[in-house]
């Protein structure tokens, strides 16, 4: 294997694992909150009331959790092809 390759697949589990750590907190919170937001609309589809589809809090706070998680996810990504560049490079 050559240096180069070497240094891609170094680089590419580096950006590997960061990404998946930065993406893992957030995916994990916005899971929680989107299960509460459908108990919600449970709820109230129970009780016969209308939600209304304004802008709340937690539909705030879901958005920028999935963006965070998506970042980290493309992060893991490019990892992913410079670790296959690496094995690739010769």
């Amino acid at each position: 294997m050559s240096p180069l390759g070497i240094v891609l697949l170094a680089a590419g589990v580096v950006l590997l694992v960061v990404g998946l750590l930065r993406a893992r907190e957030p995916w994990s919170r916005y899971r929680d909150l989107k299960a509460q937001d459908e108990n919600v609309k449970r709820y109230e589809a129970w009780r016969g009331g209308v939600r209304s589809d304004e802008k709340t809090g937690a539909s705030v706070a879901m958005a920028i959790l999935l963006r965070r998680a998506q970042i980290g996810a493309g992060i893991a990504v490019v990892g992913g092809v410079l670790i296959v560049a690496g094995l690739l490079v010769r």
